[in-house]
């Protein structure tokens, strides 16, 4: 479950670094068309940072819930649970080795 919530993170992330790109390019070309200054080129670029920036905290927030939306509505069996079944299968089997010794 932890991979799949880190496939989430690292797609929003991807998403957001490809948007960058898109940004950036176009920012280039208003500028090397005179529409935009550097600077006001630069005040985008660094606004659409602070804005992304911003917004990760609760993009990580709504897939966590997400994730753990899916994980309640597939009832996986907990870690404890799994350790137990082990730990009770150990047992059982322990006796099953003792009786077919005797």
């Amino acid at each position: 479950m932890e991979d799949l919530f880190k496939k989430f993170l690292f797609t929003g992330v991807g998403i957001v670094s490809t948007t960058a790109e898109t940004v950036q390019k176009s920012v280039d070309e208003w500028i090397e068309k005179g529409g935009i200054s550097k600077e006001e080129g630069k005040k985008i670029i660094d606004n659409f940072i602070t804005e992304a920036s911003e917004k990760k905290d609760k993009y990580q927030e709504k897939v966590k819930g997400m994730v753990e939306k899916a994980k309640d509505s597939l009832d996986f069996p907990t870690r404890d649970e799994i350790e137990n079944l082990n730990a009770r299968i150990a047992e059982l089997e322990a006796k099953l080795a003792k009786k077919e010794k005797k």
